[in-house]
Parts: structure tokens; sequence; C-alpha cells
């Protein structure tokens, strides 16, 4: 595993000083290009990274400072957890500064270092008493503030000792947490194939891992970290992946834990203005997480957006232009790229509610969102609210572990929903039961439709006394009903026809055309049988009931052992009866065979 380094952008509006400055920190060139260096004007992110005292390592991601390249000063600070604040001295805070500052709040930055640079060249107390009052308004706190120059060294080892003070002082991030790396630069190496780099800011990643690009499946070949060859690195970290996959990356695109993420480009948000940003807000701006940077249309929902020139923060809708991975709870900074020269472009963040928001079909269906969201939090709670039924995989994915036991096969509802389908199972049993009296009971699969489930085995969880499942329906358990009386009245009246058919002739079965003439068909006839009217012996033979055990008792008057045909003398009957009777006989223990010929009854046969 790699050793423990630490990631630091470099922000500020002062481009040479903040080169000059990260290049007598690390010892190393952060601006890559000719140009750059040529015109001192930092133009692509740029990398370096040094010891510190410590012994821990820091990384630094220099940013451009100048407003053209807003986009990439945001694709540099979005993954990174800290801030190393350059202004200088003889400049003092400029109007970009502000706009970096805003922009580091808006996405959530809150641990930093101010460092007023060309100390050599102007008395730095005014930058410094100014500067650091501006951070600590804008939440970064009391930050540690130095005066050095890159030029001269003066302040270095300050500053050195300064940022272990600080990267001391950072949360330690999750090596469990899924991986989400934003690619800053991705190239082909001659040998090697596809390289990325981005900074990793929590999670671990091994040679070996398969991960996903834009749902596609690219495996690690090989991992390093600040230019060392490692087998598995844990953020924060700067790491380069050599990747093998069918891919094409580039800068924005995210590297994922598969099953861990969801890809989207709709976002239910809460849009909060940024410090300085006026309304209205645009209907098409572009956002930024990570590296990435999105175009995307905002819908503000709700009363909300009546009044969204004034309001402080409203709940929108989010049209990305192309799928994210996003959890619940992300910041996505939205940005006017089209605002003149000096007006303040970082506008707002917006606060990730809901990944797979429901679709709006309804008239004031955005206003009853807008209230849902009101009380929306970044948790597995509020979003079974919303979608009532969501699997383990689902509210992961969604960056919302669930709590509490799953109802049913992974499956988490919220509590009144689930309480609701409760109260409303037996009434829908009752209902199909009603409309349905010749069926045994209610199939799971329709009491699945009718409740809106998404999976049969809920159904089966939601089943409770005096409900039962059995042999895939819901009947009511100790529900008994005899004879004719719990039957469809001509049902009923063809069964007692029936059974005065049988009345004189009581093991005479009725063939099928008798059966058809009295309108018994199979399902009626199945009815009866459940109802306790009729006896089934066989398919399609039907005896009174309680025609078995006379049938037995006739039998027992003969010679043992017997033959059919002498049972069928003595019960009066056809063969046709007469061999499924004897069956159905066997299978009750009623009778026995002795051999392929004879039956003997077993009460005669047990006291002989």
């Amino acid at each position: 595993m790699a050793p423990g380094t630490h990631v630091v952008a470099t922000a500020g509006h002062v481009d040479h000083g903040k080169s000059t400055l990260v290049r007598a920190l690390t010892g190393m060139e952060p601006d890559r290009l000719a140009e750059e260096r040529r015109r001192g004007l930092t133009i692509e992110l740029g990398y370096a990274w040094t010891t510190l005292p410590s012994g821990e390592r820091v990384a630094f991601v220099d940013v451009p400072g100048h407003e053209r390249f807003l986009g990439t000063m945001l694709a540099g600070v979005g993954p990174v957890p800290a801030v190393m604040f350059v202004v200088a001295a003889d400049e003092g805070w400029m109007p970009q500064s502000q706009e970096h500052l805003v922009a580091l709040r808006t996405l959530g930055v809150r641990h930093g270092l101010l460092a007023v640079t060309r100390a050599d060249l102007a008395d730095p107390a005014p930058a410094l008493e100014d500067a650091r009052a501006r951070l600590a308004e804008a939440g970064l706190g009391e930050v540690e503030a130095l005066a050095v120059s890159g030029r001269t060294g003066e302040g270095l080892d300050g500053l050195r000792a300064a940022l272990d003070r600080l990267v001391a002082a950072l949360p330690a991030p999750d090596p469990q947490a899924p991986v989400r790396l934003w690619i800053d630069r991705a190239f082909s190496v001659r040998g090697s194939g596809t390289v990325v780099t981005g900074t990793l800011p929590a999670g671990r990643v091994a040679t070996g891992d398969e991960l996903e690009l834009d749902g596609e499946p690219v495996r690690v070949r090989a991992l390093e970290s600040l230019k060392e060859h490692v087998e598995s690195v844990t953020g924060v970290a700067r790491v380069a992946l050599n990747l093998r996959g069918r891919i094409a990356p580039q800068r924005g695109h995210a590297l994922v834990t598969p099953g861990a993420w969801t890809a989207t480009s709709l976002a239910d948000v809460r849009v909060t203005m940024a410090e300085g940003a006026r309304g209205p807000l645009p209907a098409r701006l572009t956002a930024h997480i990570g590296s990435a940077a999105v175009p995307c249309e905002v819908r503000p929902l709700g009363a909300e957006a009546e009044s969204a020139e004034s309001a402080e923060s409203v709940a929108a809708r989010l049209r990305l232009a192309r799928p994210l991975p996003l959890h619940v709870g992300d910041a996505l900074l939205l940005r006017d790229p089209g605002r003149g020269q000096g007006e303040l472009r970082v506008l707002a963040r917006a606060t990730v509610l809901d990944v797979r928001p429901p679709e709006l079909r309804r008239r004031g269906a955005a206003r009853e969102r807008a209230k849902a969201l009101a009380d929306a939090s970044a948790d597995a709670a509020s979003l079974l609210r919303t979608h009532l039924l969501l699997r383990d995989g689902e509210l992961l994915a969604m960056g919302c572990p669930p709590t509490g036991r799953p109802v049913a096969a992974g499956w988490h509802a919220d509590p009144d929903h689930w309480a609701e389908l409760s109260a409303r199972l037996p009434e829908v049993v009752r209902r199909y039961a009603a409309d349905h009296p010749l069926e045994p009971g209610m199939p799971v699969e329709a009491a699945r439709h009718e409740l809106g489930l998404p999976d049969r085995r809920l159904v089966t969880a939601l089943v409770r006394p005096p409900l039962t499942v059995a042999d895939g329906r819901i009947t009511t358990a100790g529900r008994v009903v005899t004879g004719t009386a719990g039957l469809p009245a001509p049902v009923a009246r063809a069964v007692r026809a029936l059974l005065d058919d049988l009345a004189t002739a009581p093991f005479q079965a009725p063939d099928a055309g008798r059966l058809a003439e009295l309108g018994l068909g199979p399902r009626e006839l199945a009815a009866a049988v459940r109802a306790g009217a009729l006896l089934r012996v066989a398919e399609g033979i039907v005896l009174a009931p309680g025609a078995d055990a006379g049938a037995a008792a006739l039998l027992a008057r003969l010679p043992q052992p017997f033959t059919v045909s002498q049972a069928r003398s003595v019960l009066g009957t056809s063969r046709r009866v007469a061999v499924p009777l004897l069956e159905h006989l066997d299978r009750k223990g009623l009778t026995e065979r002795v051999d392929e010929v004879h039956r003997r009854c077993r009460a005669t046969g047990r006291s002989e």
C-alpha cells in the first residue's frame, strides 16, 4: 500500500506567485506547458508533491487563477479536501480571488491555510489581514496565515510546518467507501495503453480491481501514486491508473465501484445561492462536481419557484446533459459561463436530495414535490418516503445504506406505506373472493398487481392471520363453508339436483352429459368439492359427501378378499365408478390390495 499522502489545492488569483511558491516548496515544476512557463500564466492543472517535516507527504493540485480558466480551476479543486489560498502582497485581494473563494465555499471546502506571497515585494500585513477576514467569513474559520516569498525562500519553513498542522487536522477518509475517482487527465503510454490520473478522495484501489467507466467495465492493470508503483492505495491520494477495457476516458469522467453509484441525468436538489449571487437563476447553467463540467437545465419546483429571484434556496430539478455517478448528499456547483467579465459566475450550490426523482405528470405535482423535498434529508428513510419500496442495492447505489431489517427478500419499505398495504390486503382478498366465488383463493400474482407491488415475495410477507398462503393463493384460514351455503345460487341448485340423483343410487356417479346438463363444469365442481358439498373420487367422478365411508361399510360385508366385480355388484355401480372408487379407498386406508385381482377391507384383515 502507498505511504500516507494528502492532497491540497493551491488556489487564488496570482498565477505566477502560486506556481513559484509550489516550485519552491517541492522542487518540482507545476506548470507543465511551455506556454505557461513563458507567459507566467497557469492554463492547465499542475501537480507537485513533497515530504513535510513530520514525514507526511502532501501533493499539490495547482489550479489556474485567471477568470478565463475558472472551469479548469473547478476541475482541480472539486475532489480535494483542503486548500492553500495564495494572495500576492503587492496586489492584495482581487475579484478573481473572491470568485475562487465563493467556489470553494460552495463546494464545501472548509479546511485550508492562507499564504500571502511576494512578501519581498510589498508589506504583507494589509493583504494578510484582509484575506484572513474574508476566508473566515466564508466559513474556513480562523485559518492559519503566513507571509512568504517563493523567490527568496522567506517563510517557507513556517509554511511547511503549517501544512503539517493542516493535514494532521483533516478528517480521515473511509478506506471502505465506494470508489469514485474523477479523471483530470487521460493519455496513452506506448506499450502500456490508457492511463488516467485523479485525486482519490476515499476508498481503496488495487491492481486487478474492476471498476466502471460510463457503465463499461475496466480493469486496473497497474497503479502509481506520486510516480511510485504500488499494489494498492487508499484516499486521499493522487493516483495514476493504467486501465484495460473498451474505453475512451477524458477529464470529467469518473471511475467508480460497480453497483455503488447511481448514474443519472436527472436529480432533485436544494439550490442555495452563492454569496454575492443574485437571481433569477438562469434556466441553463453548467454543473460542476469533481472534475466534471456538464451543461444542465434547472427547473425550480413549487411555490418557491414564483419567488426564486429573491429566495436564498429553492427546491429544483436538474436535467444534466449526460449521466453522472451521484449519491444523495453530493454537492454540485452551478456556474453561468456566459456572464460578462467582472460578473460573478459561480451562482449556487445544488445539494442532491434524490438521484431517481419521480416523474411530474399531474397538474400540481411540482408543488407537491417541492413540499416533500422541504423535509428531505440524506438518509434511507427520506428516500423511502418518496419511493416507498427500495432494494438493499438500490439504497446503497443512491448513497444511503439501509437501516433496519428488510421487509422481504432485501426489500425495504416506508413504514407508513407498509402499514397501509397490510391494512389493504384483507379487503383486496375479500373482494376477490366475492368476485370469484368458484376459485379457491386469490392468486398471489393477482394480489401483487392489485397492490402495485414489484415482487411477489412482498405480497407473501404481508400475509398475516387469518390470511394464509397455500399453492400460490391467499385464503382466509379457518373459513369453513359446508354444504351448498357458500356457493353461488345457480351452482347450489345444480348440486342439490345432483344430490337428489345420488340419494336413490349413491354410487352411480353422473356422467359428463348429466353434469353438463346441470351446468356443473370443472370450476363449479371444484368449488362444490371445496365447500364439502360433493366428494371427488377422481377426475370427472363425484359422489355425495360420505359416500366413501358408506362404500367401505358395504364392502366389509363381502367375503374377504373380494374382486372388483364383486365390489361393483354390491355397490350397484359400473366399472367406470368402481375402479376409481376402490383406488380412492386404498388411498384413504379403508381397503388394501392382496394381489393383482383381490382387495380386502383393512378392518376385516386386522381382525382375522
